[in-house]
């Protein structure tokens, strides 16, 4: 059984998922993990978003998620790393897809915490595990498979 720390920082007015949901995502993503767990989460603005994106990966646009793993582990809970989530851009990209927003925000908590747990999607074959990973935990939340079931 996983006890899952989240620390929610929220730099973005926009719709959202409450905490509470945000949190039941996130447990979602680590329940098959043991112990305790410690994830960092920063809602951001799409200003804030193209400057993290700018600043690691070099790209002048912002993106949904960012995913900043922690590579030491010390104590007794584990700490993950931090995740960005880019508001709008999560936002905008459901409106385009014709999914309701609450099922991508689902999505991109997970795939982010995904990226933390050593995940990777650089060839077919990580992507192929790292997606059907995905579809089960957002099945499990009650949402559609999104690379399958749009």
């Amino acid at each position: 059984m996983v006890r899952l720390f989240l620390d929610l920082h929220v730099a973005w007015e926009g719709p959202q998922p409450s905490r509470r949901r945000l949190v039941r995502f996130a447990r979602a993503a680590v329940a098959d993990m043991d112990g305790a767990v410690r994830v960092g989460m920063r809602i951001v603005g799409a200003h804030e978003g193209a400057g993290l994106n700018r600043q690691y990966r070099h790209k002048n646009h912002p993106t949904n998620v960012l995913s900043f793993p922690y590579d030491t582990y010390g104590g007794r809970t584990r700490f993950l790393g931090d995740l960005a989530i880019c508001g709008p851009v999560v936002d905008s990209e459901a409106q385009a897809a014709g999914i309701p927003a609450e099922a991508h925000w689902a999505h991109m908590v997970i795939h982010g915490i995904m990226h933390l747990r050593g995940y990777d999607h650089v060839d077919d074959e990580g992507a192929a595990v790292m997606e059907r990973l995905e579809s089960q935990v957002l099945k499990s939340l009650g949402f559609p498979d999104p690379y399958h079931e749009l």
